[in-house]
Formats: structure tokens, sequence, C-alpha cells
């Protein structure tokens, strides 16, 4: 799978969706070669910006334990994945679709990779490009749920279905991604 294929997938129910399923990579093996290192990405970038802009940011932003933190925002993320897997398998299957742990799982993994792909902004001590770049994730999050959704689903031809099964999928995974910035913000 070259790096094109894997770009239009927010956007295609059909490009590289088939190809990413019939490679049957175990959870685990995604687990750890996917979300593993990838959800380090925003802890890193988080520190970063927490002990190098300190108030420059977010008045009050320099005060914070970051390195506590950023290893609970790392562990919550990882359990986030595997809550997210189980979620999508219970929530696509309740709509009537019929997806397998291991596609549910695999969309677990790559539903947040914008987001954590947005972190590296935080390279930028600005809260409003930072803001755009999570919104701009977000919706590119979203499209990769319904599209992973049409292109993994046994059955694919409801679109209505699969459009209700992502926003509740996102409902979740906005409530999950809310409690991981309370997190943050609270310590």
């Amino acid at each position: 799978m070259n790096l094109s294929t894997i770009l239009y997938l927010p956007f295609s129910r059909t490009a590289g969706w088939k190809e990413l399923q019939q490679r049957q990579v175990s959870i685990p093996a995604v687990a750890w070669l996917v979300v593993v290192p990838l959800s380090l990405l925003p802890p890193i970038m988080l520190y970063y910006a927490g002990t190098h802009y300190g108030d420059e940011f977010i008045p009050g932003f320099a005060d914070r334990p970051w390195r506590h933190i950023t290893t609970i925002l790392f562990l919550a993320e990882l359990l986030t994945f595997f809550v997210m897997g189980w979620l999508i398998h219970s929530v696509v299957n309740g709509y009537g679709m019929s997806i397998s742990y291991h596609d549910a799982y695999l969309l677990a993994a790559l539903a947040p990779l914008p987001l954590w792909a947005s972190s590296v902004v935080l390279a930028v001590p600005s809260l409003l490009l930072n803001v755009l770049a999570v919104l701009m994730a977000l919706c590119i999050s979203c499209s990769l749920i319904y599209h992973g959704l049409q292109g993994l689903c046994q059955q694919r031809d409801d679109d209505m279905a699969a459009m209700s099964a992502t926003y509740t999928i996102m409902a979740a995974g906005v409530l999950a991604w809310g409690l991981l910035m309370a997190i943050v913000w609270a310590y």
C-alpha cells in the first residue's frame, strides 16, 4: 500500500479499505506498530509545548506537572483505542451492519491518526492555529470512520446505517477526546 492510497482513505469507500482488510494484520500488531508509536506523539508534543512555551501559549500553561500529565494522557489514549474498537464493533452490529472485531480495531487504530498528527502543530506557539488544526483533524477523523465503515462492513449498501453508526461512534469519540483534554487541563 502506497502513501497516496492511505491519503485517499478518508475520502473514498473503496480506495485502500479492501487491501487493508485483506492484509489481516493482527490486532496486537496494529496496536504495537500503529497505535503505540503514534499515540506517543501528542504527549511528546504537549510536553514540549508545556515546557518550552509556558504562559506564552496559554496563561497558566507553564505551571503544570507535564511529566505526569503526558504519562496519564498516553495511557488514556491506549485505553481509548481498546474501548473504541469494542464500541465500533458493538455499534455497527447494532445498526444491522456487520463488522468483524479485527476490522473494528483496525478502524479504531486509523480513526485517530489525523488527531495524533495534528499534535505536531504544537511546535508552533499559536492557540488559534492549534485549535484549527484539531478541528480539521476531527473532520478528517469523522470522514475516516464513515468511509471506513462503508469499506470494511460486509453489508455496505445502507448509507443511512453507516451514517448513523458514524454519528454514534463520533459522539463517543468526541466524548473520549473531551475527557482526555479534561485530564490535561484539570491535572
